[in-house]
């Protein structure tokens, strides 16, 4: 289910809502980023607490964020909720009455809550699946966007590295990528399935669908950025910010990589302008 916000205002960004919250940052990101580091890091340490959280997070993977009742008390839904109460706390601030909301802002914002409640669970469980069984290697990596992440796949890479047949690095290996493979000979399996993630027409089809190619990226042990996911994702619900996340994955999908001009930890990839990339389409993909 997707919905529509008003038109957007001057200046305001085609890929981030206007927040009044001092920090750029979306409720989504922050709280994915302040859940999946803290669990990650303890996980790979084997700490029986982590452990137990993941393994539930991982068993929650495709459920309704608030609609399973297992889901209830974990950590990344009340870490949304207590940004989200801070947020109106200091909103609040040098009022000098409480701000009352007409039936129709009421419901507003109970749409966008939901959009951020799935958008944070959507991540934070599909990381779950990801990180599964692996200790020495972290699969929540900044600068790891969905399009890169598939793009290495789509190539037979594994890891983030590549090397040659001593076992030395060979250097950035995106940027090899893109020097001796073509885009055109990505593997079409993986292709497909990219395009099928773009075209989904709702978030439970989405989330499916991912969850298919988060499965595939465990296996290669390719990372993903998980907190600028759940801000994709977020968007990503709203009619009047889909296409710009679905030319977004685009773009990562074709963008070349240097190690020297990595993003650094919660830095966005660059946002593509209106009509900058080729739209996915449904000529592409087969349901």
């Amino acid at each position: 289910m997707t919905t529509a916000t008003p038109h957007l205002g001057d200046g305001e960004s085609p890929l981030r809502p206007k927040e009044s919250h001092s920090e750029e940052q979306s409720l989504p990101r922050r709280a994915t980023l302040r859940t999946i580091p803290r669990l990650q890091g303890g996980y790979r340490r084997d700490a029986p607490a982590a452990v137990a959280t993941v393994a539930r997070l991982r068993r929650e993977a495709g459920r309704d964020p608030h609609g399973s009742p297992s889901s209830w008390g974990l950590d990344h839904l009340a870490t949304l909720t207590a940004l989200r109460d801070q947020q109106r706390e200091e909103q609040e601030e040098g009022r000098a009455a409480p701000r009352y909301l007409s039936a129709r802002e009421r419901a507003r914002e109970e749409e966008r809550e939901e959009r951020e409640d799935r958008a944070v669970h959507l991540a934070v469980t599909l990381w779950a699946l990801h990180q599964q069984a692996l200790r020495d290697e972290s699969m929540h990596k900044p600068g790891w966007p969905l399009g890169r992440a598939v793009r290495r796949l789509a190539h037979g890479k594994t890891g983030t590295t590549d090397h040659d047949r001593d076992g030395n690095v060979e250097g950035n290996s995106d940027t090899t990528a893109r020097s001796d493979e073509a885009v055109e000979e990505v593997r079409p399996t993986i292709r497909k399935r990219f395009v099928r993630i773009g075209v989904s027409a709702d978030i439970e089809t989405l989330s499916s669908r991912l969850r298919e190619i988060v499965l595939l990226l465990r296996t290669s042990r390719i990372p993903l950025d998980y907190g600028q996911l759940a801000e994709q994702l977020y968007l990503w619900q709203d009619d009047n910010h889909q296409a710009n996340v679905r030319r977004a994955w685009g773009r990562e999908f074709h963008r070349s990589y240097r190690k020297d001009a990595e993003p650094e930890a919660g830095e966005d990839s660059p946002t593509p302008p209106a009509g900058s990339q080729q739209n996915i389409t449904t000529d592409d993909a087969d349901d």
